[in-house]
């Protein structure tokens, strides 16, 4: 009688097994099993069940959805292994089961065709910063803008020479990780070869062992390449505490003691920034500081001759050096941001012309004007 009554449903309500396709999950990392399927008969189920079997031909539930819904992602699978799906469609009692589907396995791509343009975008970018950096060795003019922070540079390094006092230079508080640090070092490189031509002294005080290392041969190799290594004081470069506030006490305390002609704030900080600035100050130094911490900035600001704000110290070791490398480097970078400015820009406009159309658009144009 159960069957007689599935049959007679199924005439009476046009009921027919839903169509169902499986494959695997394109552009994806792997471990995943996409399911279509599409209901054919007029009657609309009351539900949907959505089986998976493995290839003992078991099947086990992978959910109960809703007549509306016609797809479903399966990421509980395993890669190189063949899996069928099955779908049924419920009609009160009785339920209607699809075809299972064909086996299917899943596998990662090589390459994300959704991400196509990044690709692109890379390329360019990279083709930007190559023709640049080949246009600096050329010998070719690059222009930069102008720095005030860092034109300062020479000015403040030779009033330490005229007053006989040395200069403090703190690169942050963070580990050698991080871009801000790098990009400090770089800058004390360039730093260092001024001082060494100026013959003035330079104290560089660290919080990690690792930035100090590099920092002791940054400097080092920056007198050699100056010409007077015999002039590098090894004992002026030295480590003083990873604690924090400790750090900065020593730091506040060097400064106090020396009178430096010019304080150095280059790199990461934190809640420090304010005491190092204002004890700095303090003092009579020239002050010359740079962060990419958007919550520091305003005390350098504040307490300081010059500020390096954001990814103007990034750029600084480019502008004192003008190495072609970094150089072509910085403008491939300033390139790549125009020309994401002008794509989004130039999308902007067509989305909004897409928006308005034919007289409204021009409507809009007229109007426009006449207010003006």
């Amino acid at each position: 009688m159960g069957v007689i009554t599935l049959l007679l449903t199924l005439v009476l309500n046009q009921a027919s097994p839903p169509v169902i396709l499986a494959r695997d999950t394109p552009d994806d990392a792997g471990k995943s099993i996409t399911i279509r399927w599409q209901l054919t008969g007029e009657e609309v189920p009351e539900g949907l069940i959505l089986e998976r079997g493995d290839t003992t031909g078991c099947f086990q539930v992978l959910g109960v959805l809703s007549s509306t819904e016609t797809g479903f992602v399966d990421e509980d699978v395993c890669d190189g292994v063949g899996y069928y799906y099955r779908l049924g469609a419920v009609f009160g009692a009785d339920t209607v089961w699809s075809e299972p589907t064909p086996l299917v396995k899943s596998a990662p791509q090589w390459f994300n065709r959704a991400r196509l343009n990044i690709l692109i975008a890379m390329l360019v970018f990279f083709a930007l910063v190559i023709y640049f950096i080949e246009h600096a060795k050329a010998g070719r003019y690059l222009f930069i803008r102008r720095i005030a922070g860092l034109d300062a540079v020479d000015e403040a390094v030779g009033r330490a020479t005229e007053m006989g006092k040395p200069i403090v230079y703190v690169p942050g508080l963070g580990s050698v990780a991080d871009i801000a640090t790098i990009a400090s070092l770089n800058i004390m490189g360039e730093v260092a070869k001024k001082t060494a031509q100026y013959d003035s002294a330079l104290l560089v005080p660290n919080r990690d062992p690792i930035v100090y290392t590099v920092a002791r041969e940054v400097v080092k190799e920056a007198y050699t390449r100056a010409g007077r290594p015999d002039a590098f004081r090894p004992d002026n470069i030295f480590y003083v505490t990873s604690e924090q506030f400790a750090y900065a006490a020593a730091v506040d305390g060097l400064m106090v003691r020396e009178k430096p002609a010019t304080n150095f704030f280059l790199g990461t900080f934190w809640a420090e920034s304010l005491i190092l600035a204002e004890t700095g100050a303090t003092t009579g130094a020239i002050q010359i500081a740079g962060t990419d911490s958007v919550f520091q900035l305003p005390f350098f600001i504040t307490a300081c001759d010059y500020t390096l704000i954001g990814e103007e110290l990034y750029a600084a070791s480019a502008y004192l050096s003008r190495e072609p490398l970094l150089l072509g480097s910085l403008k491939g970078q300033d390139f790549g941001k125009l020309l994401i400015l002008v794509v989004i820009v130039l999308s902007s406009i067509l989305l909004l012309l897409s928006r308005i159309s034919g007289l409204q658009f021009l409507s809009a144009i007229i109007k426009f004007f006449n207010v003006s």
